[in-house]
């Protein structure tokens, strides 16, 4: 990339989910010069990797395609995947960014024919089924994937089966010689919208999620439920791969507390609601989902859907904080044990699998951040204090596919704000 493309009319977006998507396509079709800079192999986030949306639940296509679209017809954006900012320097209107460029190993004359993967032998944890399965060293990340272009795992590089790959490409687009590369830019705004990560399930030591291969975390449970997903949309546990019919679901697994995340992650309870319902659309009358919670945050349109579940004889709600979390040898079941605030009667249920409702983290907070930022108490990004950056989506709060586009729009406009008081500051010496 030509670093003269970007000046200090430029507006930087950082991270490339629904969030970036937005405030990048927002500025673009402002007639401002974007450029959206994603860290992984493709656009679209953890939004990508969603079954369905709450409350409508549609499918992520509804609002993924139509941004895809947008984007593939905007001149004034311009794309860059596998790209981290390394450092962010200099003054609103005038900021001196580097970026750094992971290698794909294939470069833009690829179709997407998947002959290089045909050929691969070796295999890795698939980085976008939460490691639920594998897939071939040379893969096309996911359906919505975009680029629409294949990935080389840099572990095949130098091997017999990277030559096996970049032999088998008909179009000369694998590239074993790729480098890292380092771009320097000049921009006149900052969007950071680098969204946010499970809370690992791991540290919660009561529920047993490295101990359990039982004990899931609602992000894998949506990979189960997803028809292109490991299981081919069948929700098997993963112990034994028998059907899961009767399931627990546990909220605020890591939120709302002390010892973890102090905040309320907001989206938890819609999250294990839409979940209860792909158990009925699986099972009817035959699956069961118990959810177990403190209490259910759902306001505004989500009451709705809320009554809606409430109202499903197939889904029971227990108030209660889970205590703990003990394997049944027989079954292989694991069985739940607490106390039901509503009566204060102690409980020891048991179910095939449970799911916790895991909380939300900034991925920022595996960031280097530039100095002049400013988080908050749990790491997420309030913006900079000289004005010139800002937060968009789940990296300024925990928020919902729809609220993070609300935010996205917003930090944009502010950036163009910036970028335009700069042009104006400029034309008036």
């Amino acid at each position: 990339m030509n670093a003269s493309i970007a000046t200090n009319q430029t507006i930087l977006v950082v991270g490339g989910g629904i969030s970036g998507m937005t405030a990048a396509l927002e500025a673009a079709e402002c007639g401002k010069q974007v450029i959206l800079a994603e860290r992984d192999t493709s656009l679209g986030g953890r939004t990508a990797l969603l079954y369905r949306y709450f409350p409508k639940m549609c499918h992520p296509t509804c609002g993924l395609e139509i941004n895809l679209r947008r984007l593939k017809a905007n001149r004034n954006l311009r794309v860059m995947t596998q790209t981290e900012v390394v450092s962010v320097t200099g003054q609103r209107g005038d900021y001196n960014v580097t970026l750094k460029i992971s290698p794909r190993y294939v470069n833009q004359n690829c179709t997407g024919c998947g002959e290089c993967a045909k050929v691969v032998e070796a295999e890795i944890a698939n980085p976008y089924e939460y490691g639920l399965s594998k897939t071939k060293a040379a893969y096309l990340p996911h359906a919505m994937a975009y680029p629409q272009r294949y990935v080389l795992d840099a572990s095949i590089v130098g091997t017999a089966d990277g030559e096996k790959a970049k032999a088998a490409c008909k179009y000369s687009a694998i590239e074993l010689d790729m480098q890292i590369e380092t771009v320097e830019l000049k921009v006149g705004a900052v969007v950071w919208a680098t969204g946010w990560k499970p809370y690992d399930a791991a540290k919660i030591q009561p529920y047993g999620y490295d101990r359990f291969d039982n004990v899931i975390t609602s992000l894998e449970f949506e990979r189960l439920a997803d028809p292109h997903g490991p299981t081919g949309g069948k929700l098997l546990r993963p112990s034994d791969g028998k059907e899961a019919k009767n399931i627990a679901f546990i909220q605020c697994a890591g939120s709302r507390d002390e010892n973890h995340l102090r905040h309320c992650s907001r989206i938890c309870c819609m999250a294990s609601l839409k979940q209860t319902q792909y158990v009925r659309e699986a099972y009817g009358e035959e699956g069961k989902s118990t959810v177990y919670y403190i209490d259910i945050r759902s306001i505004d349109r989500l009451e709705d859907f809320y009554q809606k579940v409430q109202q499903d004889p197939t889904v029971k709600f227990v108030k209660s904080k889970v205590a703990s979390i003990k394997l049944h040898e027989a079954s292989g079941d694991l069985v739940l044990h607490g106390v039901n605030t509503e009566g204060y009667h102690r409980y020891a249920e048991q179910h095939d699998l449970v799911v916790l409702a895991v909380g939300m983290e900034p991925e920022s907070n595996g960031i280097a951040l530039p100095a002049d930022i400013v988080t908050d108490s749990s790491g997420f990004i309030e913006g900079s204090k000289d004005g010139g950056q800002f937060s968009a989506g789940a990296a300024s709060s925990p928020l919902d596919v729809n609220r993070s586009v609300q935010s996205a729009t917003a930090a944009s406009l502010r950036a163009i704000q910036v970028v335009h008081k700069t042009s104006a500051s400029e034309g008036a010496r």
